[in-house]
């Protein structure tokens, strides 16, 4: 779709596999009558993934805020968690539906991650562990947080739903901290239409959160703890099979995209743009950021007014939602989140009309 044949252009649209290789996936779905259950195919997902992306565990759950909640509850955390105000909702609901509390550090206004020269002073004997977020799919600066971490005794969560693709130091990132959450949500760049997943190197909690997952269920079909039902389906599964022999093409195209977006609009000294911490990050997101709100908006509207639909993305800062947690000031997350919009990037998206949009913008 795009704007030339009069159709809207949103921030995302789900990379897809041609729809006969999916439905090849289904047939033996219909033929074995197993839809969910850990069924075949999600083992087969989970396996693959795991060599996709070079790493030793992954469990496939329902979505990402179900990968967070499950995170929290294997590690059986109470209390204060250190996280950032940047974020999507999902990341503080998780934490406030498995009884924690959201404590917030602000950010560093340039890589747009939890800053982590502030998180010490926010560390209470209340505080069990610390959640940033790969913002945009921006690695965080995972080796201080671990330092930091280990000196309080701390648990390390990370909200990785952008950062599937993200690396460090040539690693995949969701192996930092005790467990990862990522998301295989329609926008992500890898996706299962609803799905997510935990990533944890430590084989009895990897153990342990396949337990969750189900019920609480042991290998035996006991139930040995308190679990709830996290479980992908195999019609997931399979969507996720068929889309990842996509995955690199995917990943060079949305880097191909970024930096045409970035090298057309860093002549305009009146936008600034993330910073990247390394050579690590999968850029799943053109976030751009305006020097105020009001030019923000008159953008925004201008690209409206030509069926092109960047988001607020994050918007607003969560410190400031009043109704669901207590206000903390965040000034540079309040600052960022008021300026910064997210343009169209996706796989189907025509090189015409990001020139178009940067023509827009500039």
């Amino acid at each position: 779709m795009n704007a030339q044949n009069n159709q809207p252009i949103y921030v995302t649209q789900p990379s897809l596999p041609p729809l006969e290789e999916y439905v090849d996936y289904l047939k033996g779905v219909w033929q074995s009558g197993i839809l969910t259950h850990n069924g075949p195919l999600v083992q087969e997902l989970e396996k693959q993934l795991c060599n996709t992306l070079n790493i030793k565990n992954f469990v496939t759950v329902t979505n990402g805020t179900i990968a967070i909640q499950m995170a929290i509850k294997a590690l059986e955390l109470k209390g204060e968690i250190i996280t950032t105000p940047f974020s999507w909702v999902a990341t503080i609901s998780a934490i406030k539906w498995e009884g924690c509390t959201p404590a917030f550090c602000d950010i560093d206004p340039e890589t747009l991650n939890i800053n982590p020269a502030k998180i010490e002073a926010l560390i209470t004997d209340k505080t069990v562990a610390i959640m940033p977020v790969h913002v945009f799919g921006n690695p965080c600066h995972v080796e201080q947080i671990e330092a930091i971490a280990k000196k309080h005794n701390l648990k390390v969560i990370y909200d990785g739903a952008h950062a599937i693709g993200t690396t460090v130091n040539g690693k995949s990132v969701l192996e930092w901290g005790d467990i990862s959450a990522t998301s295989l949500h329609g926008t992500k760049l890898l996706n299962t239409a609803e799905g997510g997943g935990c990533i944890t190197t430590n084989l009895d909690l990897h153990e342990k959160l396949k337990r969750i997952r189900f019920f609480g269920h042991d290998q035996n079909k006991d139930i040995v703890e308190d679990g709830f039902n996290g479980k992908m389906t195999e019609v997931h599964a399979a969507l996720g099979l068929a889309n990842l022999k996509y995955f690199d093409e995917v990943l060079a195209d949305r880097k191909h995209k970024y930096l045409l977006y970035r090298d057309a609009l860093q002549a305009n000294s009146k936008l600034s743009f993330q910073k990247l911490n390394g050579d690590g990050c999968n850029y799943s997101y053109f976030p751009v950021i305006f020097e105020t709100e009001q030019t923000l908006l008159e953008a925004e509207k201008k690209l409206n007014k030509q069926k092109i639909f960047p988001r607020r993305y994050f918007y607003p800062s969560l410190n400031t939602l009043g109704h669901i947690v207590e206000y903390q000031p965040m000034p540079e997350s309040e600052s960022i989140a008021k300026r910064i919009l997210c343009l169209p990037l996706y796989k189907n998206l025509q090189i015409d009309d990001i020139e178009k949009i940067i023509r827009l913008i500039a």
